[in-house]
């Protein structure tokens, strides 16, 4: 079986290839769920079940993004021991982020059940929609606890080098979720209620089958009794690690959030446009992401060996890679981008194909400016540096805000399509400059290993 990856060792480029490969497949795959629910409900459903789901993903990139960000952050404190070699340190991380996560999984639950109908209704959803949107989300957060638990748990096994067991898992329920996704939608007639089904019996069985492997193979996450004593400074730290990152990915989602308002008062044929383009981007916009959460692993691991040198050489060859997919993805999407919107959303409309792949065009010209601010994210997190991160998250809200109440009424579409890079580049030159002027990057500040009392 895979022995786990020793990030504070050997040659950066090999180290961070290496570890990043399987995670970007199992983003991939992760994806895939969305994108097969996107092909086969617009192409079975058709337009306005689309549009259903379209309306909801905001909410559903909320409800994932904060359960990732709460994952990712409690990895970091379990990547920084495993770095040091402090198994006993490393136990009580994964135990306290077993209560942790625990709490947040339920009040995520109680909150939804009462507030997701008058979120939708706020958001403007159209009202021929707005039924079927709801029996599709309200499933989805009723069973958030599902998805957070296949994320944590993936994230145990990041954090101590393993990359490649949570992709394996990840694809076998990937399969089972085209699988039922037919079944359900195409012989059972559930609408899209069914798609909502596949996605938790899924990933319900990839966080199973982590948990398996966990158990048998991987002991060392595997906290015994006396590890789920209260330590007030772990907690402390798993807390600040977990809920910046989670409230970091919510402010973002939230941002979305506010912009799919104003996506929804153009009508049906623009969110399904929207979704499908939205869907695709994910996909073209994975290299970046795969790359910045291999980065916060080795950023990690290497902050727990007190190794300086190595992290800001990782630093610059994410940042490197990033520009390379960049480049390579403004050639792929202008050439290929209507197709890919056609494949997916198995629309004819003109208006769906037309605007989509306007998005598609213009955002894939400013990835390499969303690689470089994604790897400083995660790089700051990394080192322990919960603000800055959460700093930029708020830039981005404000300038949604911005472009819903002042761009997007005078410029229509094209005020949505142009929000986010615009964000982007914003974003990025606040954290080259928070990066590179951070205490501990330029050598001022010494290396602290999280000591529990």
């Amino acid at each position: 079986m895979r022995k786990n990856i020793d990030l504070t060792k050997g040659n950066i480029w090999k180290a961070i290839l290496v570890f990043a490969v399987p995670i970007f497949f199992s983003n991939i795959f992760q994806q895939f769920y969305n994108t097969m629910d996107t092909l086969i409900v617009g192409n079975y459903l058709g337009d306005a079940s689309l549009a259903a789901i379209g309306a909801a993903g905001a909410i559903y990139e909320l409800l994932i993004g904060f359960s990732m960000g709460v994952g990712n952050g409690f990895s970091l404190v379990v990547a920084r021991s495993f770095g040091a070699k402090d198994e006993e340190q490393l136990k009580q991380a994964v135990a306290g982020s077993l209560v942790i996560g625990t709490g947040m999984t339920l009040g995520i639950m109680i909150l939804s059940w009462f507030n997701l109908y008058p979120l939708l209704k706020l958001l403007g959803t159209p009202f021929d929609i707005i039924e079927q949107t709801y029996s599709y989300i309200i499933l989805i957060s009723l069973f958030v606890g599902v998805m957070f638990a296949y994320n944590l748990l993936s994230s145990f096994l990041r954090a101590i080098g393993n990359s490649l067991m949570p992709l394996i898992f990840l694809v076998i329920s990937s399969m089972i979720n085209v699988g039922l996704d037919l079944v359900f939608l195409i012989k059972l007639h559930m609408g899209v209620q069914g798609t909502a089904v596949a996605t938790i019996i899924a990933q319900g069985i990839s966080a199973i089958l982590c948990l398996i492997y966990i158990i048998k193979k991987a002991p060392i996450l595997i906290p015994k009794k006396r590890h789920f004593k209260i330590g007030k400074e772990l907690y402390i730290e798993l807390a600040g690690q977990g809920f910046s990152m989670g409230f970091m990915m919510a402010i973002v989602c939230t941002g979305t959030i506010i912009l799919q308002k104003a996506i929804n008062g153009f009508g049906y044929l623009i969110i399904a446009g929207h979704t499908t383009a939205r869907k695709i981007n994910s996909f073209c916009m994975m290299p970046c992401s795969t790359l910045s959460l291999s980065i916060s692993t080795f950023v990690s691991q290497n902050k727990g060996a007190g190794q300086l040198d190595r992290i800001k050489k990782g630093v610059r060859a994410g940042i490197i890679l990033s520009i390379a997919w960049g480049i390579a993805a403004v050639i792929l999407l202008y050439m290929f981008s209507e197709n890919l919107v056609s494949l997916v959303s198995g629309s004819e409309e003109a208006k769906v194909l037309k605007n989509a792949s306007w998005y598609l065009q213009v955002n894939s010209a400013f990835y390499g400016i969303l690689g470089i601010l994604l790897i400083l994210r995660n790089a700051l997190q990394g080192i322990g540096k919960k603000l800055i991160p959460l700093v930029s998250s708020i830039i981005e809200l404000i300038g949604k805000i911005v472009f819903v109440i002042i761009c997007i009424p005078h410029m229509g579409y094209f005020g949505v399509i142009l929000c986010e890079p615009i964000i982007w580049c914003l974003m990025c030159a606040q954290l080259l400059y928070a990066f590179y002027g951070d205490s501990y990057i330029r050598g001022k500040e010494e290396t602290k290993i999280l000591v529990n009392e």
